[in-house]
Order: structure tokens, then sequence, then C-alpha cells
């Protein structure tokens, strides 16, 4: 089997010197949570240690404010051998308290947010932003890490933050876990602009991985935007 993180020891694809990898883990049916927000867990126990794997493997692990808020994570390499990545939470309005596990111990972790939104919130160093839409300029974000020195990059979710990302051409590598498990009506994988045709969508070159009992889509994206 090829070595699902080969790229990574390779030069960055993208012009700006980054290497930005995403991941997402859902059902059969496209679902990265029940209606309720429930995640845990969909994918199986190897997928878990590849997300660990994942983490170990770049120097900052994204994730959006409905991540943090519906599943409280800890965001630490704790499957596998390797260094905490620095955490990043995306919260444009601002509206997380302190009271997650990223903000309260003690580790690295930087909060994103609108520059009209700015505020303390525990340990978190506070990253301000400009707006893009609903959200964060995601293309500001990355010149702010690799500014630091971050240039691997792994946006681990959730479909929205992934999905904005995909969206802003920002993408190089995008794993996707399938579980053979049907949920339903539940949360979408991945919140994108729509197309007119088959032709308008995006395509890629793929490997298929077995990943115990799930399905692992290794999608060479190559910074190419969905465009409506």
């Amino acid at each position: 089997m090829r070595d699902l993180c080969a790229p990574l020891t390779e030069p960055a694809s993208a012009p700006d010197g980054t290497f930005v990898t995403a991941h997402l883990a859902q059902s059969l049916d496209g679902r990265i949570a029940t209606a309720s927000g429930v995640s845990r867990w969909i994918s199986g126990a190897a997928d878990i240690v590849h997300t660990h794997r994942l983490r170990a493997l770049h120097h900052a692990v994204i994730v959006g404010a409905g991540t943090v808020h519906h599943d409280d994570p800890r965001l630490t390499t704790r499957e596998v051998e390797g260094p905490n990545a620095l955490r990043v939470v995306l919260d444009a309005d601002r509206r997380l308290h302190a009271g997650y596990q990223v903000f309260r111990d003690g580790l690295p972790t930087l909060l994103a947010c609108a520059a009209d939104a700015a505020a303390p919130c525990g340990d978190a160093e506070i990253l301000p932003l400009p707006r893009a839409g609903r959200g964060l300029d995601l293309a500001a974000l990355v010149r702010a890490l690799r500014a630091r020195g971050l240039t691997h990059l792994f946006v681990e979710g959730g479909g929205v933050t992934v999905g904005r990302f995909l969206a802003a051409g920002l993408i190089d590598r995008l794993h996707v876990t399938v579980a053979p498990l049907l949920l339903g009506n539940g949360i979408p994988a991945l919140a994108l602009p729509g197309v007119g045709t088959p032709e308008q969508g995006l395509r890629f070159p793929l490997a298929v991985h077995r990943l115990g009992d799930d399905m692992l889509f290794d999608c060479a994206i190559a910074r190419r935007a969905i465009v409506p």
C-alpha cells in the first residue's frame, strides 16, 4: 500500500509554499453526524489512528467552531507517536466560550476570529482576520500561519469548514473516509456551492485504501476551486 502521507515529505504543490490536507469521516449515505450533531464514532479505530497520524505530520490542525461546540475535541496526538500540532479554531463571531478543552488545557491554541469580534478566550491566542462572506478570509489565515513558519496545515473538520477551504481553492489533498453505516437524516459531509451540470463539477485523481472496515478515498485536489 502506498504511504498515505507521502506528499508531506515532498515540496508543496501550491505557489504560496504551503501544503493543505483535509479529512472527513462520513457514513455511506454522506453524513458526518446525526441530525443532533453526534459524530462519535462514524469511522472505526483505524481511521482514528490515521487522523492522529495526520495531526502528527502537520504543523497546525484546523477546525471550525461547530466541531468544537459539538465534540469538544482535544486535537492532540495520542494514538501514534509524534508531536502535537498547533490547534487553530475558526470562530468568526467569537461565540465559543472558554470552557472547551482546547482553551483551557494549556497547550498552544490559536482562536481565529473576525477583527471586529476579537476578544480573549481562555488560554488561546487570538488571531484577528478579515471577514469573507459568512466566515473568515481563509487565504488570509493560510498567509498568517505561513508567516509563523507553519507550512503543512491539516483541516480536520467539520463539513462547513472543509467545504469553505475547497470552495476557496485552498486544499491540496482531501481524505474522505467512508464507513459502512447508514444514518438517514443527518449533517451532510460537505457544504459546497452548487454547479449547473456534472461537467462543471470538480474531478480529480484518487487512490482508494482499506482502513479496517472503512474505505479511505485519497483525493488529489491540487488547489482547484469549486466554481458555481
